[in-house]
């Protein structure tokens, strides 16, 4: 007999870093110019991270603007799922980050 789990997906939600480049930013830097970025690219600005942030914090910051959104518990959380391109090292690609992170603050034993 098999068991049917049953799981929903209650708020989303996603982070991007403060610092922004945008195309005229972009002209000092390279041979380029905002029409023709605009034009090819749909491209108007970027944000970039900082030296040193790991692509785990920047979803700690996801996470903590999700339960904020949702106003869940962090302890009634089974189940978190992070997707990146971008880990922050090649292994374990991801992993749960330590003190500070929305689960740890409040006790969750993750």
């Amino acid at each position: 007999m098999s068991h049917r789990i049953a799981a929903k997906i209650t708020g989303v939600a996603g982070y991007v870093p403060p610092k922004v480049m945008t195309n005229a930013d972009l002209e000092k830097i390279v041979a380029t110019n905002d029409e023709w970025i605009r034009t090819r690219t749909g491209i108007r600005e970027r944000h970039i991270v900082e030296n040193g942030t790991a692509t785990s914090h920047m979803a700690t910051e996801a996470a903590k603007a999700v339960l904020a959104q949702t106003k869940t518990n962090p302890a009634e959380i089974d189940l978190i799922v992070l997707a990146s391109v971008t880990p922050d090292m090649f292994f374990p690609a991801h992993c749960l980050p330590g003190p500070g992170a929305p689960w740890r603050e409040e006790g969750m034993g993750l």
